[in-house]
């Protein structure tokens, strides 16, 4: 297999802003492994660390392509950050959250002020909420109940009339890759 020429953080941004699809790829494989012990160690899911990782990868995407990431830390760090952030919030709303958060990336280099920043800039989601639009129903509403509404899947699957749980949540992860692939478009 040959190298990657994304081979270190500013190749990757530079890939992801001169829109390169390649360069987002491998920005996804590198870090997930980190992702998916952090959720899984705390509560998560294989589907729920999917879910947090690919709505973080969004936000990193997003935050490079709008100049908000401005390489204070590395792209592992403000990764880490996001989804770790996000997954505090999805435990706190679900009422799961626990004292103790087993973190398994042992320095996060960004402050906290940054961080407040990140959250209460509304510009990162403007792009993600036009989005959401283009989804359309079925998909639009089983994410917004979802996350915004925090039904449980069993909740969804009764309301939008599916078989089972597993069937919301094949239909929600589907939803989730569409949303994803009109994300990306631009």
């Amino acid at each position: 297999m040959a190298k990657s020429i994304y081979n270190t953080d500013s190749k990757i941004i530079e890939g992801i802003v001169s829109g390169d699809e390649m360069a987002l790829r491998v920005l996804y494989k590198l870090y997930y492994s980190i992702i998916y012990k952090f959720i899984v160690n705390n509560q998560g899911s294989d589907d729920d660390a999917k879910d947090i990782y690919q709505e973080g990868i969004i936000i990193v995407h997003h935050n490079i392509k709008q100049g908000i990431f401005k390489q204070e830390s590395g792209l592992k760090t403000y990764l880490y950050s996001i989804c770790r952030r996000l997954w505090l919030t999805e435990l706190k709303n679900k009422e799961r959250h626990h004292t103790r958060v087993i973190d398994t990336n042992a320095s996060i280099e960004m402050s906290s002020d940054k961080l407040e920043e990140l959250e209460n800039n509304a510009v990162q989601f403007k792009h993600l909420a036009k989005c959401l639009d283009k989804l359309g129903d079925p998909c639009k509403t089983i994410l917004h109940d979802f996350y915004i509404s925090h039904l449980s899947m069993q909740e969804i699957a009764d309301k939008m009339n599916y078989t089972n749980m597993d069937n919301a949540k094949t239909q929600k992860y589907k939803c989730l890759q569409r949303l994803k692939k009109i994300f990306f478009e631009k």
